[in-house]
This record gives C-alpha cells, sequence and structure tokens, in this order.
C-alpha cells in the first residue's frame, strides 16, 4: 500500500478523535486513583497522561505532586509512595514504610484506591450513555421498513443470498434492527439465517469458516442496505447540461443509457466509467417526468461538486425515541450493561469459537482509532468514548499482575488470609505483568502492520 492513496485529512480526524477520547478516559481513570490516595493521605510523587521514558513534553510540579504529559500514547500513570507500579521503583522499597506510604495504609484503603480507576471508568461509561439518550435519543430504521432488500456481496452469495433478499432472523432470532446481522451471527456463532425472499421464507445455512471470514473483515463483505438512488442536494460547483433543473426528490433509473433500479447497480457502472469527462444521468421526477441530464466532470472549480444522494434512512424511514433525562438514566444504565454483556461474549468467542482468530480480532490504537468516523460527529464520538470506556474497566480489573485487578487481587487474599504478600513477591509480579502486556501490545502493533501492508 502507498501512503500516496492515503487520504491524510481523513487521518487526521480519525487520530484527533482517538487522542481526545484517550486522554479523557486515561485522565479520569487515574484521577480515580489520584482522589482516594489523597483522601487517604498517601503522597501521590506523579500524575501523567501518556507515558514518559527518558523524557516529557511537558511536566510542572504543584506541592508534592508533578503534573505532566508524555510522549507514548499507550495509557498514563499516577505513582503513589510506596506502590509498586510500572515504574519499578526498587529503591522506595529498602527503607521501613513511611506513614504516608501505599504499603502503610490498610488493607481496604489500598483495595479502595487500586479499584478506582475502574469504579470511574464505569460511572464514566453510565453518565455519558445517559447524556446520549438525552441529547440525541435512539434512531435506528427497523428491520421491517427494508422493502427493497439487500443487495448481496461475496460472503453473502457464499451461502446463497441473492439481491432483494431479506434477512428476518439469525439463529431463529428475530432481527429488529438494521445493521445488526453480522454481529448477530457472530455473536450467537449461528449456523443459519432465516431469510424473506418474494415473500416466502427461507433458511439458508451457514457453512464452516463463513464467520471466520466475517470476523476477519470486519463484518464486511456480506450485504449492503439497498435502496433506489434519490437526489438530495446539487452541490455548488456542479456543472449540469440538462433539459430541466434537477431537483430533490428525483429517481435516478439510468446511467449512461444503461437502466438502473439500486444503488448497488449505480456504484457497479460508475465504477467503471468514474475516469470519463461526463456522466449522463436520467431521472424520474413525480413517476412521470423524464429528466435527461449530463454531469460534466468539474476538476477546476475549488467547491465542491456532484450529486448528493439521500441516505438509507431518509428512503426507508426510521424510528427515533427521545427521552426526558429521568427516562434517560435507567435507560443509559442498561446501555452500559448491555454493552459489557456483549464485549463479555465476544471475548468468550476467544476461546470457545473456532472461528473467531485472535489474529483478526485483536489491534492496537491503530485500529482503535480507525474506528472512529473520518467526519467529526459527536455522537459517535461520545458513544465510542463510552464503549472504550467500559472496555478500559474490563480490562483492568482482570486479576493479572500489573493491572489493577491484579493489585486488588492480592489485597483481597491478604484481607481473606490475613497475610501480606512480601514486596519482592509484588515486585516480580509487576514484572511479569508488564512483560506480557507489552508483549501483547507489541503482538497487537505488529498484525496492525500486518494488515496495513496487507490490505
Amino acid at each position: 500500500m502507498s501512503v500516496l492513496v492515503i487520504d491524510w485529512s481523513v487521518v487526521g480526524i480519525k487520530a484527533g478523535q482517538f487522542i481526545l477520547s484517550f486522554s479523557i478516559l486515561v485522565i479520569l481513570h487515574e484521577l480515580g486513583h489520584f482522589l482516594p490516595a489523597r483522601w487517604f493521605k498517601c503522597r501521590v510523587e506523579k500524575f501523567f497522561l501518556f507515558f514518559n521514558p527518558w523524557f516529557s513534553l511537558w511536566k510542572k510540579k504543584i506541592g508534592e505532586t508533578e503534573y505532566g504529559i508524555g510522549w507514548v500514547p499507550f495509557g498514563g500513570y499516577v505513582k503513589i509512595a510506596g506502590m509498586i507500579d510500572e515504574s519499578m521503583d526498587k529503591e522506595q522499597l529498602k527503607n521501613e514504610p513511611e506513614p504516608y506510604e501505599f504499603r502503610a495504609k490498610p488493607a481496604w484503603q489500598r483495595l479502595i484506591i487500586m479499584l478506582g480507576g475502574v469504579t470511574v471508568n464505569i460511572l464514566l461509561a453510565i453518565v455519558i450513555f445517559v447524556g446520549i439518550m438525552y441529547t440525541w435519543g435512539e434512531k435506528y430504521i427497523p428491520a421491517q421498513n427494508l422493502k427493497y432488500g439487500v443487495y448481496v456481496d461475496s460472503l453473502g452469495k457464499k451461502i446463497g443470498m441473492q439481491d432483494g433478499d431479506k434477512i428476518i432472523a439469525v439463529a431463529g432470532k428475530p432481527v429488529e434492527k438494521i445493521g445488526t446481522v453480522g454481529s448477530m451471527i457472530i455473536l450467537n456463532q449461528a449456523t443459519n439465517i432465516t431469510i424473506d425472499r418474494n415473500g416466502k421464507d427461507t433458511l439458508l445455512n451457514i457453512p464452516p469458516g463463513f464467520i471466520e471470514q466475517l470476523n476477519k473483515n470486519k463484518l464486511g463483505g456480506f450485504t449492503y442496505v439497498r435502496i433506489p438512488l434519490i437526489v438530495d442536494t446539487v452541490l455548488p460547483g456542479t456543472i449540469i447540461k440538462s433539459n430541466q433543473p434537477i431537483r430533490k426528490g428525483d429517481r435516478v433509473i439510468a446511467i449512461q443509457h444503461m437502466p438502473i433500479s439500486y444503488n448497488n447497480q449505480a456504484f457497479n457502472l460508475l465504477k467503471d466509467i468514474k475516469n470519463q469527462d461526463s456522466i449522463h444521468y436520467t431521472f424520474l421526477r413525480n413517476n412521470t417526468d423524464t429528466i435527461e441530464a449530463t454531469i460534466l466532470n468539474n476538476t477546476t472549480s475549488k467547491t465542491k461538486s456532484g450529486i448528493g444522494f439521500q441516505a438509507p434512512d431518509e428512503v426507508l424511514g426510521i424510528v427515533q425515541i427521545k427521552y426526558t433525562f429521568l427516562q434517560a438514566i435507567p435507560v443509559g444504565i442498561e446501555k452500559c450493561y448491555s454493552t459489557l454483556i456483549n464485549y463479555v461474549s465476544n471475548l468468550k468467542l476467544l476461546f470457545t469459537s473456532k472461528e473467531v482468530k485472535v489474529n483478526d480480532s485483536l489491534g492496537s490504537v491503530i485500529s482503535i482509532g480507525g474506528i472512529f468516523p473520518g467526519v467529526w460527529d459527536w455522537q459517535s464520538f461520545w458513544t465510542l468514548t463510552a464503549i472504550f470506556s467500559i472496555i478500559l474497566a474490563f480490562m483492568n480489573v482482570l486479576p493479572i499482575p500489573a493491572l489493577d485487578g491484579g493489585h486488588a487481587l492480592f489485597t483481597l487474599v491478604e484481607m481473606i488470609s490475613g497475610r501480606k504478600p512480601s514486596d519482592k513477591f509484588m515486585e516480580y509480579a509487576q514484572m511479569v505483568g508488564m512483560i506480557l502486556l507489552l508483549s501483547l501490545m507489541a503482538y497487537a502493533l505488529g498484525l496492525d502492520f500486518l494488515r496495513i501492508f496487507n490490505h
């Protein structure tokens, strides 16, 4: 893949959203450790966004705490005196514990400090989801509105689907919303789907290898919404030769005098003629009048040119639910819970499914950044931030040394047994955990680079 074909403006927008989202999550997570540490009179020596080996982009000492921004965007940390953490500061352990040190505090206080970050991430996700429900509500296209069916890509053809089919159930479970079929197939490890073809229900079996490829394609290459092409806007820089002006609501019925009915037919035609100087369209207006128009390829205009067509939600219709603030609270909590359950279920598939492979599912910050849209959309931004907050909470609570969950587990064992693990044990456990986490991060980064160069 050549770097010349990358749209760097889109990359910049995605990167900006990722950095802002990641910074919010890291700062608030670390604040979840910082605040209880200060409440329990622990000395907090450092509070950093991102890691800072060798040097920092910015730092300033206020009171006994040094605040700063590192240059390695893989997380952040608070350094609490007397705690064995990612700094691997062994010097502090040579002396007897001081009253202000983490290791001098009762086990229950240390447990609260360790679980503070996870708690904040869960609360943050709930607050964001409540805010989303209150501000934007819910909007989706019901499955029954898919009156033109789908158009089928390579994976859909493998299981016998045809253009115009409507998927009405996955593994016997009814499809309620458009855009959920692919994830339903993977999550349920479905062996069949039910389609409506010309008014008749038909069961199609899903062969071995299908789910693996669907997951590898990030749900792509299966089916897409089929709709007629209906004019929404004509951009200012568009040069048109036509017997009548093109208006909103006009429907494309031919391109280059080749009859078309749906978007997939148009895509296939336009793909073959995209470099031509002009493209001839035939539109139908009010189901009666025919308008012929030639759109010239305007390479000199500084303003955007072309025809904008209506999106699927405009053509098919949507269900939109608005919530009051009080109504948004339980809905936001339920969204947080269902997101966590779905994430855990997907994670479980890595260990239980023969078709969901680690190499296809694991990704680094490159994959995560790529999930953000190529235009700045606050609803998408906050939705993804809430999802990542839940993921961050779950991953941190895992009982792995070097993670919050590992420290919490050792503390719980201490509280139950009455025996505190030695500093030397904690040091080695932290070291093993750090090696595991860094190896996993390096592996995920390597997978992303392979995907980029093999694209």
